[in-house]
């Protein structure tokens, strides 16, 4: 069984929590707290130099790290990669796209805000906002006439830019100017056997209530 080296807040690792669960693939879920440190233990700098979650254990000692690779790995030969290689490469143009425009303003606002940071971090969250919006006007641009990312259908890069997408308001930016987003979010929401960024959080404290 795959093993998901996770933290149950990121959108990152949700990403691929929400992929795993819509291909039906079990794994085990083991939660690395970042707040306390647990990502940069020797034992995990073992797992990913880099300190970072998700981590995928695919067969024992195998890792693989950064959770668009992941996706990618995961949706090989499934319906949510297409096979065209143009529609290939327009999917992971938008998983560039998410790493480096949407991600770094939208998701690092997000941890700073449920985290406690907002006071220290004020002047960077302005500094935020423009990129931000950017960010969300490309993606309501697209959808504004595409039901889906690419070749409206369903893949791993609607996965990808859901995961923050859809809790951006937790980072202060609001969708309200974004209809298309909006509906776009539905959709995916709707989606086979979709499961919420809450999902592991909910599982985790009831064990812990359980114990």
């Amino acid at each position: 069984m795959m093993r998901l080296y996770d933290y149950y807040d990121s959108g990152n690792g949700y990403k691929v929590r929400l992929l795993l669960t819509q291909l039906g693939i079990p794994f085990e879920h083991l939660e690395k707290d970042i707040l306390k440190g647990e990502t940069r233990s020797p034992d995990f700098l073992t797992i990913n130099p880099n300190g970072r979650i998700p981590v995928l254990e695919v067969e024992p000692g195998l890792y693989l790290s950064e959770s668009n690779a992941i996706l990618i790995y995961l949706s090989e030969g499934t319906e949510f990669l297409p096979e065209d290689k143009f529609d290939r490469a327009r999917v992971f143009e938008w998983l560039f796209f998410e790493q480096y425009s949407h991600e770094p303003f939208i998701a690092t606002s997000r941890f700073w805000l449920r985290h406690g940071f907002a006071k220290q971090k004020q002047q960077a969250l302005q500094e935020k906002q423009a990129p931000g919006y950017a960010a969300l006007e490309v993606l309501e641009k697209r959808l504004k006439d595409h039901p889906f990312l690419v070749n409206d259908r369903y893949t791993i890069a609607d996965i990808a830019l859901y995961a923050y997408t859809h809790v951006a308001p937790q980072g202060g930016f609001s969708l309200k100017k974004f209809p298309a987003i909006l509906s776009w979010c539905d959709r995916v929401s709707n989606q086979p056997n979709h499961i919420t960024i809450e999902t592991a959080m909910i599982e985790t404290a009831t064990i812990e209530i359980a114990l």
